[in-house]
């Protein structure tokens, strides 16, 4: 399994699991990789009106710039998290952020709009390594309890803060340099991260399959592609043209044949015997919901900055400030109240406030102001958002064994990717309906019932993730004693009624 260079254990009290020296060296490394994957899915959005001036991007095609790192990001995740358990997360780790460097140059330096659009599906490619990798890493360096909560609410937090910080940062860059520095901003941020890994992550091949599942790899990736391709140009052209409905039957035919493989070949890409752990199949059932909120509600929250309060990109992304803020409150209080609570209680109490919280953005008008009607649903839901994501973090990881790390953060990523897009793909056509709706004469005034009908829609998908959580989340902490041989694995266990683990 992966290792760190963590030389004599640190002292610990009796009962609990030593922590490595160097955790906190594989923290920051994680926290290094997921940030940059992050940030690059919302920096470059600031920035478009310079990109298409500059390297004259046809109408219709500016789009391809965001789409392409999504597309490539969200098809290659399952792939991407068992890759690295199959090389080995150092060298996974390398592999990524070298890319993730060349391909952010590469952009930066672009002439022409096929070359942009190319060097977006680069970084895409090593996003869709070093999403999943970022979380394996904690998860094989940490045990399960305090430390390894305290880890994941860190990673949690760089998570849910990247996409507003990324608005800010494109601002600033493109405001005072230019827009090629969105890309080139990576590269430092690469160089700290190999810096970082070079001295904290070790390793060895992690899986015990000496063979990676190339058909099921092929299949998953043409079947994630296909459906992310298809909620893309929905979003964009609507649900019933051509090459939507030819998307979404590619994708349904290659899950299914994906889904036969699986279950026939010795080494699956993923093993679905993994689900039987309510733990895992609970948490990626509710990181949909999340991942459909949280996209769809920066989504339309941005709009209603800049199309209705009138604020610049700059000063937009500066009001998400206090929404980073709520996050990392409620990440904090994710991981002390969580042991205390239990999981399903600070899960589904993150989930009720994301709720509240999507409620009272919805109730925005066309006279509201920053102060009287953004600051308050911005701090209530992004408090839920950080409780909610470190609660399911924790407890999507739950007794994974190290060879199965990547697999299982492969499948919490690519479910939040695929809800987002999911989200964001419905949640337009819905606002898109309840301008049209409108009877108003005020072009502002249509915008606004459109947003307001799309904030009411998401509260309702944070409701239902919040009923999911309280019916069917373990009531304790999921955790096994630390020492217990076998008790990292979900393949010999399933979990009872109230959460505690039985044998499979």
């Amino acid at each position: 399994m992966t290792e760190t260079d963590s030389g004599p254990p640190s002292a610990a009290g009796p009962g609990a699991a030593a922590v490595p020296r160097h955790a906190g060296l594989v923290l920051a490394t994680a926290c290094v990789a997921q940030v940059m994957v992050v940030l690059d899915v919302s920096v470059v959005n600031v920035a478009l009106p310079s990109i298409s001036a500059d390297l004259g991007f046809a109408p219709g095609s500016l789009s391809w710039v965001v789409n392409a790192y999504t597309l490539v990001f969200g098809g290659l995740l399952l792939l991407g998290g068992r890759f690295a358990d199959f090389v080995g997360h150092r060298a996974a780790m390398f592999l990524g952020l070298v890319v993730f460097g060349v391909t952010s140059v590469i952009g930066g330096l672009a002439q022409t709009p096929g070359q942009l659009v190319a060097a977006r599906a680069g970084q895409g490619l090593a996003g869709a390594l070093l999403a999943p990798l970022s979380l394996a890493v904690i998860m094989v360096t940490f045990t399960e309890g305090k430390a390894r909560a305290r880890a994941v609410g860190v990673w949690a937090m760089v998570a849910a803060c990247g996409s507003a910080l990324g608005v800010l940062l494109g601002g600033l860059l493109t405001e005072w340099l230019s827009w090629r520095w969105v890309l080139y901003v990576n590269v430092p941020i690469v160089a700290v991260g190999l810096l970082l890994a070079w001295a904290s992550v070790h390793d060895r091949r992690t899986t015990r399959v000496r063979r990676l599942d190339t058909v099921g790899a092929v299949l998953v990736t043409v079947a994630v592609t296909a459906l992310v391709n298809g909620l893309i140009r929905a979003g964009e052209h609507g649900w019933g043209t051509t090459g939507v409905l030819l998307s979404f039957a590619v994708a349904l035919v290659a899950g299914a044949a994906f889904a036969l493989w699986e279950r026939r070949t010795a080494g699956p890409l993923v093993r679905f015997g993994v689900f039987r752990a309510r733990s895992v199949w609970v948490a990626n059932l509710v990181v949909l919901f999340i991942g459909a909120a949280t996209v769809a509600g920066f989504y339309f929250a941005s709009l209603f900055l800049q199309n209705v309060l009138h604020y610049s990109p700059l000063r937009a992304g500066a009001a998400f400030l206090p929404f980073c803020l709520g996050t990392v409150v409620g990440a904090m209080l994710s991981g002390r109240l969580t042991p205390r609570l239990g999981t399903r209680t600070v899960l589904t109490a993150g989930l009720t406030l994301g709720a509240i919280g999507m409620l009272l953005f919805g109730m925005m008008h066309a006279e509201s102001t920053f102060v009287g009607g953004f600051l308050l649903p911005s701090l209530v839901a992004s408090t839920g958002v950080g409780l909610c994501m470190v609660a399911n973090t924790s407890l999507a990881t739950a007794g994974v064994s190290a060879d199965e790390a990547g697999m299982v953060s492969g499948l919490v990523n690519a479910a939040r990717q695929i809800g987002g897009s999911i989200g964001l793909a419905v949640l337009t056509t819905v606002a898109a309906a309840g301008s049209s709706a409108s009877g108003s004469g005020d072009a502002v005034q249509r915008l606004v019932q459109g947003y307001d009908r799309a904030f009411l829609v998401t509260a309702g998908l944070c409701a239902v993730a919040a009923v999911l959580s309280g019916l069917f989340a373990p009531g304790a902490a999921v955790s096994r004693p630390p020492g217990s041989p076998g008790a990292d694995s979900v393949t010999e266990r399933a979990e009872t009624a109230d959460g505690t683990a039985a044998p499979a």
